[in-house]
């Protein structure tokens, strides 16, 4: 059975606003986005970035920058970086917003602060006095970040409360795919946002995209209760995934996304897929399903006794994590077999609207190194949560050879004294 742990020790931060969206831009740093909307309740819109590191006893966060968005909830976004630039588009209310993210290394005693019509600050943090020598050569330095808005463009154009409910950028940078209540999914080349197609096939808004990996897969789904696969380069539509469910049942899908299938040919896609019961019966099971991309068949599949909201998929495509709605509840799972490898019941005192996972580096020095994995999850209870799976317990080499040679050994005497 999975371990559980109780959510209190996994506070990494408290922002003064809900949060509805979460990314990884750096393999120590991470934005997070929310906001109260246009109601003057007091409640700000925006973006917090913070900076991840781990003290020898457990994850400490820093926020490192602020930009408020003015009236417009923060909602969905999702960032792409290269050795060039960064780039940021953000869901405000039927349009998509592009930033620029740049990032300047500075050292912590320089009062860097810059604060005019974006609302972006680099707060100064004061360095400790062993930290300062003569010149400067022991002064910590630390990086920030500029987040600069650029180009904006209506992604959703239905005509009573348009709505961009979901974007997601391709892993090659090169295209970017939204989608809202107007139940078309857009395509745009990127970081242009020019148009490149609309592809139709939902009934209802949609609720979640991504893209594969490798090849040209993008899947869909929406309020209609379809799960589409398409080939995102022609713009065509490959496949619907359909399985066999509960008798007296209906389920809807809530998120998507795609993974690697570790093991197996790189360029192989699994594809996890959170299933929903639309009725109320105490019965009925959520799922989480694991679905083989090429050819649309249904592989494995796990139950759950509560609906399920937030999904992610760690780059390696080892780990999976699941969110769920009514507990706040937080889970890690083997992708392979899907089994649970760690649980954190009410990891949130509300439910669950986005999970990431800290990348994989071989950098020894970041956080990731302290862990065999670990997972970011955020909520509208305002709380940043961190989880982790300890590094298993597996047996040495060493031992293993000594347990074969004593093996192999004993079978040797016992042979002769059988005289065989």
């Amino acid at each position: 059975m999975a371990p559980t742990r109780k959510h209190i020790d996994d506070i990494l931060a408290r922002v003064n606003f809900p949060l509805y969206t979460i990314q990884m831009l750096s393999n120590r740093h991470v934005l997070v986005g929310g906001g109260g909307g246009s109601s003057k309740t007091g409640v700000a819109n925006g973006f917090e970035i913070f900076e991840i590191a781990h003290d020898g006893k457990k994850f400490i966060a820093e926020e490192v920058t602020r930009h408020e968005t003015g009236p417009s909830v923060v909602m969905n976004c999702s960032s792409y970086s290269n050795s060039k630039h960064s780039y940021l588009v953000a869901g405000q209310e039927s349009h998509c917003q592009l930033y620029s993210v740049d990032s300047v290394l500075v050292r912590d005693e320089d009062n860097v602060e810059n604060v005019g019509e974006n609302h972006t600050e680099v707060r100064q943090r004061k360095a400790k006095p062993k930290e300062q020598t003569d010149n400067n050569r022991n002064v910590k330095k630390r990086l920030k970040f500029n987040i600069k808005p650029m180009d904006s463009v209506q992604t959703d154009f239905n005509g009573q409360e348009p709505l961009l409910r979901v974007m997601r950028i391709g892993h090659n940078g090169k295209m970017l795919a939204t989608g809202g209540t107007d139940n078309t999914i857009k395509l745009w080349k990127f970081p242009n946002l020019e148009p490149l197609a609309t592809l139709k096939a939902h009934e209802k808004e949609i609720d979640d995209i991504d893209f594969s990996h490798h090849g040209n897969f993008l899947i869909t789904v929406a309020k209609d209760g379809l799960a589409v696969l398409w080939d995102s380069l022609k713009g065509k539509e490959l496949n619907r995934l359909e399985w066999k469910q509960p008798e007296g049942s209906k389920y809807l899908y809530k998120r998507c996304r795609f993974g690697l299938i570790e093991g197996l040919d790189e360029k192989r896609s699994a594809l996890y897929m959170l299933a929903n019961p639309t009725g109320v019966a105490r019965k009925q099971k959520s799922y989480l399903q694991q679905w083989l991309a090429e050819g649309g068949h249904l592989k494995n599949s796990i139950e759950f006794d509560e609906s399920l909201s937030a999904l992610a998929v760690r780059d390696d495509g080892r780990f999976v994590a699941v969110g769920t709605m009514f507990s706040g509840s937080v889970s890690i799972h083997a992708a392979f077999s899907l089994q649970k490898v760690l649980n954190i019941s009410g990891a949130h005192s509300m439910f669950v609207t986005g999970l990431e996972f800290l990348p994989v580096s071989q950098d020894n020095h970041t956080a990731t190194s302290v862990a065999e994995a670990a997972v970011l999850s955020i909520s509208v209870d305002n709380h940043v949560c961190i989880h982790t799976l300890p590094f298993r317990k597996t047996m040495p080499a060493w031992i293993g050879i000594l347990i074969l040679v004593c093996t192999l050994f004993m079978t040797f005497v016992f042979c002769s004294y059988l005289r065989i």
